[in-house]
């Protein structure tokens, strides 16, 4: 039997988890660089949604589960390297609109609108609501101007009807 494949999530390959993503982690024992994308991908997460699972957790939290994560590495970057530390440098690449600090970011927004758009799907739909109230608007504005005029009503262009003068 096939194996069915899964469909990557909305935000897989998001770029505002590039600058985390490709930082590197450190040296390896070869000489190369380690980033972060490598490192997630050698223990079999996959990298966005694991950066946005880390995005969404506090800071702290955030910083000690990358840290267990680079410290389970096989072969993982040189032993001189302070998981602690490095874990930290990295969580920082992370965007802010998400996790902990939406709620301080949007809190003019309200935290429940700043909660909805904390995720990719959720900030199209949000989009794509405010885009359809504006073109519905503009749909009736030009409805009814155009059932004025074929009432031989003329409209002026602030909307205001100019009664008809007799002939």
């Amino acid at each position: 039997m096939a194996e069915m494949i899964r469909a990557a999530p909305v935000f897989a390959l998001a770029p505002e988890f590039d600058n985390f993503l490709f930082a590197p982690i450190g040296e390896e024992k070869n000489g190369m660089l380690l980033s972060v994308i490598s490192a997630l991908a050698r223990l079999n997460l996959d990298p966005w949604q694991e950066a946005a699972n880390l995005a969404q957790l506090p800071k702290t939290t955030a910083t000690r589960r990358l840290a267990s994560l680079i410290e389970s590495l096989p072969d993982g970057p040189s032993t001189h390297l302070d998981a602690g530390t490095t874990a930290a440098r990295l969580i920082a690449h992370l965007p802010r609109w998400v996790g902990s600090n939406a709620t301080s970011a949007g809190s003019s927004l309200g935290v429940g609108t700043s909660a909805m758009l904390q995720s990719q799907p959720a900030r199209c739909i949000y989009i794509a609501l405010v885009l359809m109230v504006l073109f519905g608007g503009l749909g009736i504005v030009a409805n009814q101007r155009s059932a004025a005029r074929a009432n031989n009503i003329d409209v002026s262009a602030s909307g205001t009807v100019i009664p008809p003068t007799k002939k």
